[in-house]
């Protein structure tokens, strides 16, 4: 929409935040109506996708001109804009309103602070800045960048649900740390379920240890647990045909390793165990149907 230009600054930035609190409400009314939830509505959260993905580290980047798009989230603000930077409340209007005279009249605005994670960027400080230049319709903005280096790949988690995953995923590989080639193997449809394949690995690496009258690390067990008993298990559900077509690896495995259990009570695996569970006909995995109770 383009934007009005009367040519009294202060007239305009009152009818500039008058139009981003309409157009922030009437956004809220329809994601109400479509019953959106949070993630498609509310500022994405700092402390949230850092804790989805693992910090591993930080670097100060400089100063550089970012696109306005690309900021999808707040350090400590994600209540007071909604997704779009657009007010959510009346309660800063003349400090919003001032800032948006200041860009009318060519005032120098000094740079926002942001943290980047991958693609993205999080606003530390310069929230009303942010807002001012998207009903603006500028495109991008210049920013102090403050870059967060990452245990999982910063890609993909503009959405909760995928920080949700993400969140799984990095609790899985702190508790079975495999190499970066051999965990772009282990994906699971649900991601609670990332939980029960850790308890898996573990169990596996404790009969692996009694076994062995030894103390295994984390990644050694993770690397033999790979190579000993997900990789032939694999192999022996292509062998047999009966990996689902929605099923991911990780789930073909964890389906058939409850079947054995439930089935015969063993650990082992062979032609002959693996036969015996592919004759049971396959059936969904409920909630309660746990694979780790083994």
């Amino acid at each position: 929409m383009p934007v009005r230009d009367t040519g009294s600054p202060r007239a305009d930035a009152e009818n500039d935040f008058i139009r981003a609190r309409r157009h922030q409400v009437l956004s809220a009314l329809a994601g109400w109506i479509r019953h959106d939830t949070h993630d498609v509505v509310q500022t994405l959260s700092f402390d949230e996708a850092v804790d989805a993905l693992g910090r591993r580290g930080e670097t100060y980047r400089g100063t550089q001109v970012i696109p306005l798009d690309a900021i999808i989230g707040s350090v400590d603000r994600a209540r007071d804009f909604d997704r779009r930077f657009r007010p959510t409340s009346s309660k800063s209007r003349q400090r919003w309103e001032r800032l948006a005279r200041a860009s009318r009249t060519g005032e120098t605005i000094p740079p926002i602070d942001v943290y980047q994670l991958g693609d993205y960027y999080f606003v530390r400080d310069g929230h009303h800045r942010v807002s001012v230049a998207r009903a603006l319709n500028l495109d991008v903005i210049e920013a102090n960048v403050t870059e967060v280096l990452t245990m999982l790949s910063p890609v993909e988690f503009s959405r909760r649900e995928q920080l949700e995953r993400k969140h799984w995923r990095r609790i899985f590989l702190e508790r079975v740390p495999l190499s970066r080639a051999r965990r772009a193997h282990i994906e699971v449809s649900d991601p609670v379920h990332y939980g029960w394949l850790a308890e898996m690995v573990e169990a596996w690496g404790a009969r692996l240890m009694h076994a062995e009258e030894t103390y295994l690390d984390r990644p050694t067990v993770a690397s033999r647990w790979y190579e000993e008993d997900f990789t032939p298990v694999l192999e022996m559900v292509e062998d047999a045909g009966v990996r689902g077509e929605d099923e991911t690896e990780a789930d073909a495995y964890m389906r058939v390793s409850g079947e054995r259990y439930r089935l015969i009570r063993e650990h082992e695996w062979n032609r002959d165990i693996m036969a015996q569970v592919t004759r049971r006909k396959r059936r969904p995995r409920r909630k309660q149907d746990d694979p780790t109770r083994l």
